[in-house]
C-alpha cells in the first residue's frame, strides 16, 4: 500500500465509527522518544521517519506536525504523498490542539489510541476542545485495523547488569525509590517508564533499537513489586534473582486488571507525563496521586562507579573515532565513499572496542548540503558521496557496557572557505564558553544556554534545536530531567546536580549548503565552596579532535585558545597508550600539538 493507500483506509474508519478526526502520535504505550516497530505508527501512515511528530487524519486532510529539527527532512519524505507539512514555531507545542480547535466543526469527534497518550496530553486536549463541544473517544486503535502487516510486539531476553557496572544493587534502588514513595503518602508507584524500570531493576535488553531496554511496566508496593512483562524474556535463573528481591512477574498485558484490584484506599504514585490515559482511567481518582517519578533524578545523578565506567566509554570511542577518520582519509584518496558506508565503518570500529551493544541513535553522517538537515539519516542508494572537498558533519554514538556515547564533529574534507571558517569558529567559541563555565549551585541550564549562542547572536545568527540533553548510562541517549535549552519551563529549567551528564552541541546550519555542530559530553563536578556558596563546573569527557583546519583563529580569545589547547592535550594523553604509533601520529597533528 502507497502512503495515500494507508490514509484512504483509515479514512474508511474515520467514517465508520463517524469521526472528524484521527491523531497518531510517534510514542508508545510508554510514552518512549523510539519505540519498537509495532508501534512505529505515525511513520507508517505518513512516511516521516523521524522520532518527533504528529499526524492528524480528517475526511479531507492529512497533516504532520514536527519541529524545526526535521523541517528539511519532513519536505523531502512527504514529497510523494498527501501529508502536508505543519510547521511547529516552538519545538515541543503541541499547536496542533490550536488547529483542531480552529479547524473541526462544533460538536464533532475525533478518536485516538488511549494508549499512546500522556495523560498530561490527554488533559491538555480537553481543555482546547471542549469551547467547540468536541468529544474525544481515546479507546480507538484504528491503526491495527488497517495495518495488516503490523510487526509483533519484541521479545528480546533481558539480562542484569553486575554490581561493578552499576554501582549500586537492585535492592538499593527499590529502598531508595519506595522510601521516596512513602514521604508523599502513597502506597504503590507505577512506573511506565522503559529507562526508569530498567534503571531500578539494573536490567538490560534490546526491545527498541538504540536503546537498551525491555518492553514492561513496574509497580513498586509496600511489600512487594510486580514487573509486567513476557515471562519468556526472562530466564529461570533471572526469575529466582528478582523474586528474591520481591519482585513478582505478572503478564505484560496484565497491568490493567491487577490496578482494578487495588483496594479503593491504595494511593497510586505515577508522572501524569509519561503514564498513558488507558492506564490512568483504569484507576479511581481519589486512588491517585501526579508527581515526578522519583527515579528520574535519580538515574541523571551519576555514580563514583558509572563515572569510572563513562571515562572507559569515552577512551573507547576515541580509539574507535580516531581509526575511522585515519580510513576516511585514506579511503577518500582512492575515490568517492557514501555516507553509509562511513556510518557502517564507523560502527565496527566500535564494536571491536569490546563490550559493544550497537549504535545509541543512527548515525548522522551528513556531507555537504545533507549536514544541514539537523536530524538528517543517509539510506542505502539515498544518500550522498563524500568527495575530498567541502564539509562532513558526523554525529554519532554507541552503547557500551560502560556506557552511552554522543559525540559530533564537524570536519572539512578539503579547503574550506572564509566563510565555513568564521561559522565553525563562532560555534567554537559557544562550545567553549559554556565548557569552561563556573556558576553557583541552584543554576539551570536555561540560564547557561546563552553562552552557546553569544557568539552566534552577536553576528544575527542562530540555530533551530536546543543545546544539550542528558544522557543515561547505558540507557537512552536521551535522558532527563536536565537540559541546556532556551525555555523557562521542562528540562531546560531543572537545577543542575554533581554528577549530572549532559551533552553541550551548539552548531549553525546553512541550508542547502553545510552543516556545523560540535558536540562533547560534559560532566558536572564540584568548582569551589566560596563565601557566596557552593559552585559547580563542567569536565568535558568526550574524547576526539576537534577540525583545526576550520578554526579562524583571530576570533578566538587567548583563553578560548587555552581551553582548546588543553582539551587536546587531555585527548592525547587519554588515547595514545591504546594506539599504534601511525595512529599515534596522525593523532598529535590532529591535537596541534607539537611535542608530547
Amino acid at each position: 500500500m502507497s502512503i495515500n493507500d494507508r490514509i484512504a483506509a483509515l479514512r474508511r474508519e474515520l467514517q465508520r465509527h463517524k469521526l472528524a478526526a484521527y491523531l497518531i502520535p510517534s510514542s508508545d504505550p510508554h510514552q518512549s522518544e523510539y519505540v519498537a516497530s509495532h508501534w512505529k505508527s505515525r511513520e507508517w501512515i505518513s512516511g516521516f521517519t523521524g522520532s518527533t511528530g504528529l499526524v492528524i487524519v480528517t475526511p479531507d486532510h492529512a497533516g504532520l506536525w514536527t519541529d524545526s529539527r526535521y523541517f528539511i527532512q519532513a519536505e523531502q519524505e512527504l514529497a510523494t504523498s498527501e501529508v502536508v507539512l505543519h510547521k511547529l514555531k516552538v519545538p515541543h507545542t503541541p499547536e496542533y490542539l490550536d488547529w483542531l480547535r480552529d479547524t473541526l466543526p462544533e460538536g464533532s469527534t475525533i478518536g485516538l489510541d488511549g494508549w499512546l497518550f500522556s495523560v498530561a496530553q490527554i488533559r491538555a486536549l480537553h481543555r482546547t476542545l471542549h469551547q467547540q463541544n468536541i468529544e474525544v473517544h481515546s479507546d480507538l486503535d484504528l491503526i491495527d485495523t488497517v495495518w495488516a502487516d503490523r510487526p509483533a510486539l519484541p521479545r528480546a531476553e533481558v539480562f542484569e547488569l553486575p554490581l561493578t557496572v552499576t554501582g549500586q544493587s537492585r535492592a538499593d534502588k527499590l529502598a531508595v525509590v519506595s522510601r521516596k514513595v512513602e514521604e508523599q503518602n502513597c502506597d504503590y508507584h507505577l512506573v511506565a517508564d522503559l529507562a526508569d524500570l530498567c534503571w531500578i531493576l539494573n536490567l538490560r535488553s534490546s526491545d527498541i533499537d538504540y536503546n537498551p531496554v525491555s518492553i514492561a511496566y513496574l509497580l513498586i508496593g509496600p511489600q512487594q513489586h510486580q514487573l509486567f512483562i513476557d515471562s519468556q524474556k526472562i530466564s529461570p535463573e533471572l526469575r529466582t534473582q528478582l523474586r528474591a528481591d520481591g519482585i513478582h512477574l505478572q503478564p505484560y498485558d496484565g497491568l490493567k486488571d491487577f490496578l482494578t484490584q487495588l483496594p479503593t484506599t491504595a494511593r497510586v504514585l505515577l508522572d501524569p507525563r509519561g503514564t498513558s490515559i488507558a492506564l490512568y482511567a483504569t484507576l479511581e481518582e481519589e486512588q491517585v496521586v501526579r508527581g515526578e517519578a522519583p527515579s528520574i533524578l535519580l538515574r541523571a545523578i551519576k555514580n563514583e562507579t558509572e563515572v569510572q565506567h563513562i571515562r572507559e566509554a569515552m577512551r573507547k570511542d576515541g580509539v574507535a573515532l580516531t581509526r575511522l577518520y585515519r580510513w576516511l582519509e585514506g579511503r577518500l584518496a582512492e575515490g568517492p565513499i557514501s555516507e553509509v558506508a562511513v556510518a557502517q565503518q564507523l560502527d565496527a570500529f566500535r564494536r571491536a572496542q569490546g563490550d559493544y551493544y550497537g549504535e545509541s541513535f543512527s548515525a548522522i553522517v551528513g556531507y555537504g548540503a545533507n549536514g544541514a538537515i539537523v536530524h538528517y539519516r543517509p539510506l542505502p542508494e539515498q544518500c550522498a558521496d563524500l568527495q575530498p572537498e567541502g564539509i562532513l558533519l558526523l554525529d554519532s554514538g554507541g552503547q557500551y557496557l560502560q556506557g552511552t556515547t554522543d559525540i559530533t564533529r564537524t570536519t572539512a574534507l578539503g579547503r574550506a572557505t572564509a566563510e565555513q571558517k568564521r561559522h565553525f569558529t563562532l560555534v567554537l567559541k559557544g562550545h567553549i564558553g559554556l565548557a569552561r563555565v563556573h556558576f553557583p549551585h541552584g543554576t539551570r541550564g536555561n540560564q547557561l544556554e546563552v553562552l552557546a549562542r553569544q557568539a552566534l547572536w552577536e553576528q544575527g545568527l542562530n540555530y533551530g534545536h536546543g543545546t544539550g540533553h542528558g544522557v543515561g548510562f547505558f540507557l537512552n541517549v536521551h535522558e532527563g530531567p536536565q537540559a541546556f535549552g532556551s525555555g523557562a519551563t521542562g528540562k531546560a529549567a531543572t537545577v543542575l546536580e554533581p554528577g549530572m551528564f549532559t551533552s553541550n552541541e551548539p552548531g549553525y546550519y546553512q541550508t542547502g549548503d553545510y552543516g556545523i555542530r560540535i558536540e562533547n559530553l560534559v560532566l558536572c563536578v564540584e568548582a569551589a565552596q566560596t563565601d557566596y556558596g557552593r559552585f559547580l563546573k563542567f569536565e568535558t569527557l568526550t574524547l576526539f579532535p576537534i577540525d583545526q583546519q576550520l578554526i579562524e583563529w583571530e576570533l578566538l580569545t587567548s583563553v578560548e585558545k587555552q581551553w582548546l589547547e588543553a582539551y587536546h592535550r587531555e585527548v592525547y594523553a587519554q588515547l595514545a597508550p591504546r594506539l599504534e604509533a601511525e595512529e599515534r601520529e596522525w593523532l598529535r597533528q590532529q591535537c596541534g600539538l607539537e611535542s608530547v
